[in-house]
């Protein structure tokens, strides 16, 4: 706990915000910091709540509540009201290995389940984690902890996302040698090219990579794993872990297909490739363009805030549901929390109004002689009872023609690619992801094991070091017989 009055003495301070009209000039990061003394005022917060209903990760009726690593968070806010960073930190890696990733993009299933939140507005835990451990780095307490003896074991770890990245950090720590592979160019996965530098500044990635690296882990990019080199991955190492993600999109008609019509992780991989000094093809550019997207999700509004840095002429956000089932979010207590959308803020500081349209979907696209995106084609829903559950109906009526030179899909996954899988003869399924053993992280090869997205489908970051670490654990007591991880 922290102050054993603060819940009382103290109310909840977010940190400050560039206004939206002053973040749209830039790609940087739009949070900025507390004071020290307003930061352990937060930290002072943290009640004595006898049940840190926090730190649960439970799920109750389909929502999940509480941290799903199960961070200690009532005790590093106590040792943030006391101005202990040092022992803030070393309980706050005992459970995360990446708080910079986590505080910065994940939607705080802590703060659901704070009991500050029953009566009044949760604990700033998020943002009391980030500034532990940036205050770490820029104290220099985050040093290399290399192992102190090599086990002789090897692991080959196929993808460099936080699930990748958080079995490396603990197997390599644990002395086995650990080398992590990537398929593109660079490391992070998603954190590089999936979430935009606005919400995850790409320096914060390769500083951790790097502290990686002087602890031993190896890392090679731009290695395509097919059934070759599957077949030397399973001679050269003593065991396999793959945590590719869950990166196949749901099909959509004519994406990929006709020219100016994009899935959105091509799109926003390509805007983070212009802004790293690489040179992008200029249809996946909103620069000048009418830009229509589909989804409601994070994604959908990662898409809407790239586009309008970019230039976008026009900005408008396709949502099959009312607004009633997509803002709507409570705590475990049933009170709703705020709902703040940073893309449609900024939208509304760009254009005037919000780029929403819900109960909205695209019914065809219209394109030109040449066969290019001229115009999107719009259809309005309706939602009837369907056995106790909503299910949605295309209004019949009239449609309503969009200009649109870009339209992005931001409307989800459908699992795991079959490439790798297929090259180590895995099978995927019904829900699309990688095949495991009961409930865990083996495979149905003995040398193969599988974490992350890939096993679970699509999640937050914070579900991604969760399966990593405890992938870790299982690939650790296959490797030595059992594991003290």
């Amino acid at each position: 706990m922290g102050k054993p009055t603060g819940f009382l003495e103290y109310t909840r301070r977010e940190a400050p915000v560039r206004s939206p009209e002053a973040r749209l000039q830039d790609f940087g990061e739009f949070h900025g910091r507390l004071s020290d003394q307003e930061r352990q005022e937060q930290g002072g917060r943290c009640m004595n709540c006898g049940v840190p209903f926090c730190q649960s990760g439970m799920e109750l009726e389909g929502a999940v509540y509480g941290c799903p690593l199960h961070n200690l968070i009532p005790e590093w806010n106590d040792m943030t009201w006391q101005g202990n960073g040092g022992h803030a930190l070393s309980r706050l890696l005992k459970t995360n290995s990446f708080p910079e990733f986590t505080g910065r993009v994940c939607p705080a299933l802590c703060e659901t389940a704070c009991v500050c939140g029953l009566h009044g507005r949760p604990v700033t835990v998020r943002e009391n984690e980030l500034t532990i451990i940036e205050n770490a780095f820029a104290q220099g307490l985050m040093q290399p902890r290399p192992p102190a003896v090599r086990s002789e074991k090897t692991v080959a770890v196929v993808g460099s996302g936080p699930a990748g990245l958080a079995a490396a950090e603990l197997l390599n720590r644990r002395g086995h040698t650990v080398t992590v592979l990537e398929r593109d160019d660079r490391l992070g996965g998603l954190l590089m090219y999936g979430i935009p530098n606005m919400k995850l500044d790409k320096e914060v990635i390769l500083r951790r990579i790097d502290l990686l690296t002087r602890e031993g882990v190896r890392f090679r990019v731009g290695v395509e794993v097919d059934g070759e080199m599957a077949r030397t991955l399973l001679e050269q190492y003593d065991a396999v872990l793959l945590c590719c993600g869950a990166t196949q999109p749901r099909p959509f008609p004519g994406a990929g297909e006709v020219p100016g019509v994009s899935y959105a992780l091509p799109y926003l991989k390509g805007a983070t490739q212009a802004l790293l000094g690489r040179h992008v093809d200029a249809a996946l550019s909103a620069a000048g363009k009418d830009v229509v997207v589909v989804g409601a999700g994070d994604t959908s509004s990662d898409c809407v805030a790239t586009a309008i840095r970019q230039g976008a002429k026009s900005v408008t956000q396709l949502i099959r549901k009312p607004k009633s089932m997509v803002e709507p979010r409570e705590n475990l207590w049933g009170n709703p929390i705020p709902f703040h959308d940073y893309a449609e803020e900024e939208a509304i500081a760009r254009f005037g109004c919000s780029p929403r349209r819900y109960e909205t979907v695209v019914d065809h696209l219209e394109t030109n002689e040449a066969g290019k995106l001229v115009g999107v084609v719009t259809a309005a829903t309706r939602w009837v009872n369907h056995g106790g559950k909503p299910k949605m109906e295309v209004a019949e009526g009239e449609r309503m023609l969009l200009p649109a030179d870009l339209l992005l899909i931001a409307s989800g996954f459908s699992g795991c690619e079959s490439s790798v899988l297929e090259a180590f003869g895995l099978k995927k399924t019904k829900s699309g992801c990688a095949a495991t053993e009961g409930q865990g992280y083996a495979t149905a090869h003995e040398k193969v094991f599988v974490a992350g997205d890939m096993r679970r489908g699509p999640s937050l970051v914070v579900w991604a070091i969760a399966e990593g670490r405890a992938a870790a654990r299982a690939v650790d007591a296959y490797l030595l017989g059992y594991s003290n991880l």
